[in-house]
């Protein structure tokens, strides 16, 4: 394929202006390598003819196609580890206690936005269900939205190769959580039932989606410019409950946005509480609040 200097501006500004990653002309050999079958599967002499079809919206799978063309589907079961680490013996016990004695005690929304493939809701879901013994009694949801209406698909699916299931995955969580299926190993009924996936674009607003007490958005607005990812964000912080949790990616720092995006280092992981009040002055007449005692845990230290 032989680009000209507007056929990768087109692209560009039409990748830019779907998805908020920045391409240029750096990164021609993406144009390259994952575009031309495009042209050929929806009959597109020019990439001025694909990137024309994709605007106009009069056919929703060449748009579908393009984002799956465009975005990048890397991730891995329990990445980096340490996240999943903090999450466990730091934020999930400390946000049930701040929950205990609420009308909402027993509820947990926890939302992996650009979830690609699946396997970071579903590592969710298993740290969960390692945590807490009585789980089926909670309520329960782990939102899974990503931009690529194939990488849900897959994701919904819950089918891993056995590569996909030695990336991150231990022997002994593999055996509790999945079943050997012809193709790669399934995902269990009882992880798969906390997990609820939606196409959402993280550059929409999040108006409907209420409110949440964990958000993990990692690895993802590595690819926006600063702008676009302060605004990010914000709007995260916004849809976040006051003791709510926010997980990024390892290489990403969020402090530059301001005094209440102080880090907060557990495990040798990294989380956020943009709407975490600062602790009141201990007054001994106040009523102790319930401890975390409350709730069956399995092996867990507050850390």
């Amino acid at each position: 394929m032989k680009l000209t200097e507007d056929d990768i501006s087109r692209v560009c500004r039409l990748v830019d202006e779907l998805s908020g990653i920045q391409w240029d002309a750096s990164k021609t050999y993406l144009i390259e390598t994952r575009l031309p079958g495009l042209l050929r599967e929806h009959q597109c002499a020019t990439l001025a003819e694909l990137v024309a079809k994709v605007r106009s919206g009069t056919d929703p799978r060449v748009r579908a196609a393009f984002i799956d063309a465009i975005t990048t589907r890397e991730t891995l079961f329990f990445r980096d580890e340490s996240p999943f680490e903090a999450l466990k013996h730091k934020a999930l016990p400390e946000i049930i206690d701040a929950k205990a004695g609420t009308p909402f005690a027993r509820r947990l929304r926890l939302w992996s936005a650009a979830c690609s493939s699946g396997q970071e809701p579903y590592s969710l879901g298993i740290v969960l269900r390692e945590l807490i013994d009585d789980l089926d009694d909670w309520d329960v949801q782990i939102l899974a939205t990503d931009i690529s209406p194939a990488a849900l698909a897959a994701a919904s699916k819950g089918v891993y190769s056995d590569f996909e299931v030695s990336r991150g995955l231990s022997p002994h969580l593999r055996d509790r959580y999945f079943t050997k299926v012809p193709g790669g190993w399934k995902i269990s009924d009882e992880i798969r039932a906390l997990v609820c996936f939606d196409n959402r674009n993280l550059l929409k607003p999040f108006g409907t989606l209420g409110s949440f007490d964990v958000i993990f958005c990692r690895n993802v607005a590595i690819y926006f410019d600063a702008p676009v990812k302060r605004d990010l964000f914000e709007r995260l912080a916004g849809v976040l409950a006051p003791h709510g949790t926010l997980f990024v990616g390892s290489s990403e720092n969020l402090s530059t946005f301001g005094e209440r995006w102080k880090p907060q280092y557990h495990c040798r992981g990294v989380f956020y509480q943009p709407n975490r009040r600062p602790p009141a002055t201990p007054n001994p007449a106040a009523t102790a609040r319930p401890a975390l005692s409350t709730t069956s845990f399995r092996g867990v230290a507050s850390r």
